[in-house]
């Protein structure tokens, strides 16, 4: 998982990643980023902003995606993400419940043992006879 405290301020964040820092605050403007601001309204760029900041820049300049473009790849990889941790947590609750399902059925199993056949009844002697 990408590290998303805010630590890095805009110029450095723009030079870690190769852009101006005028297309940070384009990107922010157009709601591509969302950095933190600190009390004093500086933007803070965390690992997560930079990684996004990334795969903006390989959307533009490998594939040739304008802004619109890269909104909607965006969107569509922030909603894929969303719906495979909630099928995570589904698998994760499913599995809880088929241990519960199963622990109960060993605490109410009874083992089956089948009757022995009875002893033979010894035999009486006859009296008088």
């Amino acid at each position: 998982m990408t590290d998303d405290r805010p630590r890095y301020m805009i110029s450095i964040a723009a030079e870690l990643v190769g852009m101006h820092p005028q297309t940070l605050r384009i990107y922010e403007a157009k709601g591509l980023v969302r950095p933190q601001r600190t009390g004093g309204n500086t933007r803070l760029y965390s690992e997560a902003d930079l990684e996004r900041l990334r795969a903006i820049q390989r959307l533009t300049t490998e594939l040739g995606l304008n802004l619109a473009g890269v909104e909607r790849v965006l969107a569509l990889e922030d909603e894929m993400r969303r719906m495979h941790a909630r099928l995570d947590r589904m698998e994760r609750e499913m599995r809880e419940a088929i241990d519960q399902v199963h622990r109960s059925y060993r605490r109410e199993l009874v083992i089956y043992r089948a009757p022995e056949p009875p002893l033979p009844h010894p035999r009486r002697k006859r009296q008088g006879g």
